[in-house]
């Protein structure tokens, strides 16, 4: 990964999007395709989207970029917990708990983004 050594989010959601690649694997080999393709979509959209909001045009993109970014993480969350639940499908173990820090941070950097921007209209 170029130029992001020191950003903490876009390294994490792009080692999240790895795992998800390895787990979407597991879900093919049982034949369990619309949840591999599912979850790999969403899965590997968060860092796609983190990655892309690096370069945003505004602060205000920044942040629209980190909400597209937080939405595609609650829904890897959602069918990771699905498959977490479900009989006889493969457990996404660490994963769940790698997309609630996800989660965590996604929602403190908007949160502080949002904050910023009030502080200076003010």
């Amino acid at each position: 990964m170029r130029n992001y050594k020191d950003n903490p989010i876009v390294k994490m959601t792009f080692q999240y999007s790895l795992e998800i690649l390895e787990f979407t694997e597991v879900l093919r080999d049982q034949r369990r395709f619309a949840f591999a393709d599912q979850i790999l979509r969403s899965g590997c959209s968060i860092g796609a989207n983190v990655k892309e909001a690096q370069g945003a045009e505004s602060k205000a993109d920044f942040i629209h970029k980190m909400k597209i970014a937080l939405k595609e993480a609650e829904e890897s969350e959602y069918w990771l917990e699905l498959c977490d639940f479900a009989k006889g499908y493969p457990k996404p173990g660490e994963l769940l708990a790698k997309i609630e820090s996800i989660l965590k941070v996604l929602n403190k950097i908007i949160s502080t983004s949002k904050s910023k921007i009030i502080k200076s209209a003010n």
